[in-house]
């Protein structure tokens, strides 16, 4: 690990969240494939990004209230950004996949092929 970010580390900075990244997702979700006529938020959590929107297809939230999407974490550590898609039936989150980059994971959110995320 470099020293810079065992400085970082000790120091308790953090990398994230940061209003950058935070816009960068906001962004990248403008052209997602699922849930086209709502907006999803995208709010800073410590040590990443929470993505909310109002529940369209009432599969989740009958009266289309605000539902968790996706958490989007960096671990500062591996330098790795970790993606949790939420388990609405029992109310936690469960681990997706992991990226090297936050636009890899920005585009699989986006895509959502298996439905997993925007439900």
């Amino acid at each position: 690990m470099n020293c810079a970010l065992m400085r970082k580390l000790k120091s308790g900075l953090v990398p994230h969240p940061n209003e950058l990244d935070r816009k960068r997702i906001e962004r990248g979700l403008c052209e997602r494939k699922r849930y086209l006529y709502v907006s999803p938020s995208v709010r800073p959590v410590w040590g990443g990004y929470l993505v909310e929107s109002p529940c369209c297809s009432r599969n989740i939230a009958k009266d289309g209230a605000l539902v968790d999407v996706a958490l989007i974490h960096y671990d500062a550590v591996s330098g790795i950004w970790k993606l949790f898609r939420k388990n609405h039936a029992v109310g936690i989150w469960e681990f997706y996949s992991l990226y090297h980059r936050l636009t890899a994971a920005i585009d699989e959110l986006r895509a959502d092929p298996e439905r997993l995320f925007w439900q």
